[in-house]
């Protein structure tokens, strides 16, 4: 099991090493990072009024919550104000701006009980992104927007970090994902019907690690973990945000946690900017990482 560092002074190349290796990184909320959160509580507010955002799913049909999400969503993906906080994070906590690339931030909800698990409110199964077309250099990023705790978080599953599962992954292609699964997630109400990436065998899912932040504390994992979505059985709805990240030397020189049982095809680089000036990567980086469909390999180049 991997080790826990909280408010680490280490140097970002080290913190990179470690966080490939299974460690989980947690840095305090910076002034960069209670804004973004802050950001993100204004939005919903203002989406879900008259009701607080936490406990809105009480006042309204689960339709009629999503047609919200569906608006509330891609304005806070799209909000300017958010890329420049994002890019303060990164400075706050020792990241080079100029070599970290983010994609964009997501505000992701949780319903608590059978209200909405689907869609635009997906509960993930245990997964790691690496399943999903993910970069193995990704980092993700997660922050609560307002309080959690252990029956609302996220679980990760450190035992599998190194420890290859039968998995689905050989059916996901990014791209195609891009041109039809995305559109499709505002009629994913009660039950999710779209294709994903899941394992196929049984896991051992407990024990687990579940890491509570304040308002605006950062987690930071790599996307090689193995972690889920906790079921919702408190009585509020969990807001959170996340995006992830990669670092343009990691990308050069190959590095990047174990691949260990991901064959899923394309890649997700060309979703992620530069911090300093929001430039996409060259191409010539993408394409190294590009695993063509139908001809996939569990080897990175």
């Amino acid at each position: 099991m991997g080790a826990i560092y909280v408010d680490s002074q280490l140097p970002d190349d080290e913190r990179r090493r470690r966080l490939y290796a299974g460690d989980l990184f947690v840095h305090s909320p910076t002034k960069s990072s209670t804004e973004l959160c802050a950001l993100a509580r204004g939005l919903s507010e203002e989406a879900f009024a008259p009701y607080d955002p936490p406990v809105a799913q009480e006042s309204m049909p689960a339709e009629e919550y999503a047609g919200i999400l569906a608006d509330l969503k891609p304005t806070f993906i799209h909000h300017p104000r958010a890329k420049e906080l994002i890019r303060g994070i990164f400075a706050e906590v020792g990241c080079d701006v100029e070599k970290t690339y983010f994609d964009v931030p997501r505000l992701r909800t949780m319903a608590h009980g059978e209200y909405m698990k689907a869609g635009l409110a997906l509960q993930f199964h245990a997964h790691r992104d690496t399943w999903f077309s993910a970069p193995y250099a990704q980092l993700n990023w997660w922050l609560p927007v307002y309080d959690v705790e252990p029956k609302n978080s996220m679980a990760f599953h450190q035992r599998y970090f190194d420890q290859p599962i039968k998995n689905s992954s050989s059916i996901y292609d990014y791209d195609e994902w891009n041109r039809t699964g995305r559109q499709q997630a505002a009629q994913q109400i009660k039950t999710e019907t779209r294709k994903q990436p899941e394992a196929e065998e049984e896991l051992e899912l407990s024990p687990d690690v579940r890491v509570i932040t304040p308002v605006g504390g950062a987690l930071v994992f790599s996307g090689a973990q193995l972690h889920s979505t906790v079921p919702n059985t408190t009585q509020r709805t969990r807001f959170s945000i996340d995006f992830r990240t990669v670092n343009l030397d990691d990308l050069v020189n190959g590095e990047g946690a174990p691949n260990v049982d991901s064959e899923c095809t394309g890649t997700t680089l060309r979703d992620f900017v530069r911090a300093t000036d929001l430039s996409p990567l060259d191409e010539d980086i993408v394409s190294r990482y590009e695993v063509p469909r139908k001809v996939a390999s569990t080897v990175e180049s």
